[in-house]
């Protein structure tokens, strides 16, 4: 069984509760009020530890503090492999050929957009076929622009 650890920094001053007197009793209430909160995300005290911590002083000198530290752990889950990942999901069957070739045409209607628009005629224009024939199709944003152009010109 394997098991993954939190360490967390012990609390240094008690919090005030209902009925708590003393300052023993605070920082016991403030230990039983941080232990269960963990619990409740599965963590499981194991240990309390004193370590040194060198922490600077001033400009150039160093001094040695001890910190006081919790130690809680659970056990790892058992859906992670030995090297920490998830297993691989299984592939999935390809889909059928008959259902895809109708599938595919209506998605293709309906994604459809006309690449330019109609050119319409204007009556006060005279008719002129053979520049309509040969004209290549004029974009959307030139034909709005065109009608602009002759409303200002009204």
């Amino acid at each position: 069984m394997t098991f993954e650890y939190k360490v967390v920094p012990a609390p240094t001053r008690g919090q005030k509760g209902k009925g708590i007197k003393g300052p023993e009793a605070r920082f016991a209430n403030t230990l039983e009020l941080h232990m269960n909160t963990l619990a409740a995300d599965g963590w499981e005290f194991l240990r309390a530890e004193t370590l040194p911590s060198e922490e600077r002083s001033g400009l150039t000198s160093t001094t040695t503090t001890y910190r006081t530290v919790l130690v809680y752990r659970r056990s790892k889950s058992v859906d992670e492999n030995a090297d920490g990942n998830a297993p691989a999901p299984a592939a999935l069957p390809a889909p059928s050929d008959e259902a895809q070739p109708a599938e595919a045409e209506a998605t293709t209607q309906a994604n459809e957009v006309p690449e330019t628009v109609p050119e319409t005629k204007d009556l006060d224009q005279e008719d002129d076929s053979e520049s309509t024939e040969n004209a290549e199709p004029r974009d959307q944003d030139d034909v709005v622009r065109a009608g602009v152009d002759s409303l200002k010109q009204d």
